[in-house]
């Protein structure tokens, strides 16, 4: 047996039996840890407030209370097709695209309606979808406080409440929006609520009891903060080192599949152009992709017709990708908690992976804070010179949401760079540095990193 799996079956709770179906016919026959712990309080109708490592099944426990709570407590009689009965925050749409997906693989017998809301897309759709009856709301805190405000829907009946991936919701300044939900809810005594997340800061666990019943909190233990069963590296490559290095590491490791993380959208299309022109062209998951194109972009990798995802942090939370063998942290993070969440999109499930990270000029000073959150030192290999290969070419590839603008002149880059103005000026400087090193193409490379 794998051992991120408990002996506790679920067909051992007391669960409805169109629910115990769902999880049946989609293979959930053990819980996780996670699981084991949270879904007996959550059926005893308590709170939880749930802690563990990414990857560990916490969707899943907060669908099976969701589903049990809606399907043993009938909603009173007066209610409107409107007006949902539980309400699933996520902090973005690809995580509450997720959850839609898992709740409609172990709910499709129970008879409930879901409406998905996110903002970029669909806006009509999305609407009518509520209009059309909800049970099970499921969505992002901006589309769903424009549709709550025109009275689209309500919240007076709602029995249970999730809020998934609490402290990313700090991060991104929604925690207003949080609120402002939450308190058009019934009372914390009147109905279920959930609060998940990979990390429970302390902020978030003050969230949890303003804004919760008395939350019992669970906390999975492990000794380390990162996945038991993923093998860390660590580079310290030159900036002109990078894309070479990702390139010969890419071609040496032969990664069945595998996400690269940067900080910001102008290096997410630097490494496409790079990766194109040496035949190994990714998706792009940033804010800059249009959400249509996002979607299809993320179906493609998560079906494997793509081997490659380049990705800022938009897709560090909450996808469930499986067989990514090799996770790459072309930039630092510059939050250690989000190194844990990136490399835990491999090795998920009990499987094993492989995190390889590039202590680099601009972002190698983040290195100790990140060490000291995951409590070990990364084990540091050489950059030698057969990983350094000559990169071909780049490509010309599209840019999305800047496509007319200059390289590296679009004002949302300027996040997460401490040494974006230096890139500018460097940029307007790349033709003349182009002729001078166009005969070595790993020189040539370096300039846009």
């Amino acid at each position: 047996m794998s051992t991120h799996l408990t002996d506790q079956r679920f067909d051992q709770y007391k669960l409805p039996e169109s629910l115990l179906q769902g999880l049946n016919q989609a293979n959930f026959e053990l819980c996780t840890p996670i699981q084991a712990d949270s879904i007996p309080i959550l059926l005893d109708d308590r709170d939880v407030a749930g802690e563990a490592q990414t990857g560990t099944g916490k969707t899943i426990a907060f669908l099976v209370g969701v589903y049990n709570k809606l399907l043993t407590q009938p909603a009173p009689e007066h209610r409107k097709p409107n007006q949902p009965r539980a309400l699933i925050l996520a902090p973005t749409r690809e995580l509450a695209i997720q959850i839609h997906k898992d709740a409609e693989l172990i709910g499709k017998n129970t008879g409930l309606k879901l409406a998905l809301i996110y903002g970029g897309t669909g806006y009509d759709q999305q609407k009518q979808s509520i209009s059309d009856g909800v049970d099970i709301l499921i969505g992002t805190p901006g589309r769903l406080i424009d549709f709550f405000k025109q009275h689209v829907y309500n919240l007076k009946m709602v029995q249970s409440l999730v809020l998934d991936e609490a402290d990313r919701m700090f991060d991104l300044g929604f925690i207003d929006d949080i609120r402002y939900l939450i308190r058009r809810c019934p009372e914390p005594s009147h109905r279920l609520s959930m609060l998940f997340s990979a990390t429970l800061s302390f902020r978030v666990q003050e969230l949890a009891y303003e804004l919760m019943n008395a939350p019992k909190h669970i906390k999975i233990q492990s000794k380390n903060r990162t996945a038991d069963k993923i093998e860390e590296r660590v580079y310290y490559p030159a900036n002109n080192e990078k894309i070479p290095l990702l390139i010969g590491l890419l071609q040496t490791e032969q990664p069945t599949r595998s996400i690269v993380f940067v900080n910001t959208k102008r290096v997410a299309d630097n490494i496409n152009a790079w990766l194109t022109g040496n035949d190994m062209p990714p998706a792009i998951l940033s804010g800059d992709v249009p959400q249509k194109k996002r979607q299809s972009l993320l179906k493609k990798f998560q079906d494997g017709e793509s081997a490659i995802l380049v990705a800022t942090d938009v897709a560090a939370r909450g996808l469930h990708i499986p067989e990514v063998s090799h996770v790459f942290n072309f930039d630092l993070p510059t939050m250690a908690e989000d190194y844990v969440h990136r490399i835990g999109r491999t090795a998920r499930a009990g499987e094993s992976g492989i995190a390889i990270s590039f202590a680099c000029e601009d972002y190698a000073h983040y290195l100790p804070e990140i060490e000291e959150y995951i409590t070990h030192s990364i084990p540091n290999e050489s950059v030698s010179s057969e990983l350094l290969v000559e990169p071909k070419p780049k490509a010309h590839v599209e840019r999305y949401g800047g496509q007319n603008r200059k390289h590296g002149s679009r004002p949302g880059d300027r996040s997460g760079n401490r040494n974006q103005q230096g890139n500018r000026h460097h940029n307007r400087n790349h033709s003349s540095a182009h002729k001078q090193h166009n005969s070595h193409q790993a020189k040539k490379a370096t300039s846009d990193n």
